[in-house]
Order: structure tokens, then C-alpha cells, then sequence
């Protein structure tokens, strides 16, 4: 699996419903169905949950390469997830983990499809706006945002090289041939982008 396989990010211009939804309903909407696939635990739920979140995709017009490109990656980790479940806690744990997961990464998916990232920054900065008199920075607030958006792919590439690395070296079954570089590899990114940050005067 190479580290372009995770897109975040990935909008997809269209003129569906979801696309001409203003960012505050699609947001709350997306934060609603998150705690409620979170909070309500039941196989027959999850299953529910599941066909909303495809019913959302295909209003979207989501192309199935996009999402099979999109999704991969959190397929592999539900598909883990779900065995360590079978496995401790039975067969519906597991099912029910596995789309719980599945579910809440087409949801972002299709948030992340529909709405351009510099208009979900720019609803933050006003939405945050007020705050600025009790000495919040808007747009400090934004920028967190977007680094954060930014990282994931570069997070979950490193940990795909690394990942690599240790197979490579015929230690891929060792957790700490993993964790180890893959730990100082991503302090040091993040020591990288305070570098660069503060060279621009936005470390403070």
C-alpha cells in the first residue's frame, strides 16, 4: 500500500444537495451522527448507521475509486480491530466495530467531499470570532485546524514506510521495530513544522 492511498482533503466539485449545504448543518450533522454511532451499541444499529452513511456517499455522487482510495487504509485498521473483537468479545462485537468504523470514515469522507477545506476554516474563524475580545486568534485557531488536516496523510504515510522499513529488515512482526522509528520520525516532523512555523513569525 503506497502513502498516496490516503486522501484527506479530497473535494470533489458537484451541485448535489450535500454540496450546496451550507459547512455549519453539514458539520453539525456529521458531529451528531459521529456520537450517535458512537454512543447507541447494537450490531443492528451499526447496520443502520452504515446504510445512512452510504445513502450520504451516493447523494454525494461519491466516485468508488475516490472512496476505495479514501477508505483503504481504515478498512485495514477496522478489519484489525474487528479480530482483536471477535476474538475478546464475540462475533457481533466485532461486526459492530467493524462498521462503526467503516461508518465514520464515509461520513468524513463525504464531509470532506462536499465542502472545500478553506470553507471549513473560514466557518471556524467566524465562528470563533466572538472570542477574539477574550484574547483568542481566530486565525491561529484556523491554522491549527488545517495543520492538523494536513498532518494526518503524512502521519499515516510514516507509519506506512516505517512500516515497510521493518519488513524490509525481516522484523515485521516486532512491535518495537515499528514503534521506535516510527515515534522519532513523526517528533521530528513535528519539530519541523515548528521550525518552519516560527521562521514565518507564527510559532508564539
Amino acid at each position: 500500500m503506497s502513502s498516496t492511498a490516503v486522501l484527506v482533503g479530497v473535494y470533489q466539485p458537484g451541485t448535489s444537495v450535500l454540496h450546496r449545504l451550507p459547512v455549519g448543518p453539514k458539520l453539525l450533522g456529521v458531529a451528531a451522527l459521529s456520537v450517535a454511532v458512537v454512543a447507541v451499541r447494537s450490531m443492528p444499529a451499526a447496520f443502520a448507521f452504515l446504510a445512512v452513511a452510504l445513502l450520504l456517499g451516493a447523494v454525494a455522487r461519491l466516485r468508488a475509486r475516490l472512496v476505495w482510495r479514501a477508505t483503504r487504509f481504515v478498512l485495514l485498521v477496522a478489519v484489525v480491530v474487528g479480530a482483536f473483537q471477535w476474538f475478546f468479545y464475540g462475533r457481533d462485537k466485532a461486526v459492530e466495530s467493524f462498521l462503526d468504523l467503516v461508518t465514520l470514515a464515509l461520513v468524513a469522507l463525504t464531509l470532506t467531499a462536499t465542502t472545500p477545506v478553506n470553507a471549513m476554516l473560514d466557518a471556524i474563524v467566524r465562528w470563533i470570532g466572538p472570542l477574539r475580545r477574550v484574547g483568542v486568534d481566530p486565525e491561529r485557531v484556523a491554522l491549527t485546524f488545517s495543520l492538523a488536516i494536513a498532518a494526518l496523510p503524512g502521519t499515516v504515510a510514516l507509519a506506512l514506510e516505517t512500516r515497510d522499513a521493518a519488513r524490509a529488515r525481516g522484523l515485521g512482526k516486532h512491535p518495537r521495530a515499528f514503534l521506535t522509528p516510527f515515534v522519532i520520525r513523526v517528533v521530528a516532523r513535528a519539530h519541523e513544522t515548528g521550525a518552519a512555523l516560527e521562521a514565518r513569525g507564527l510559532a508564539d
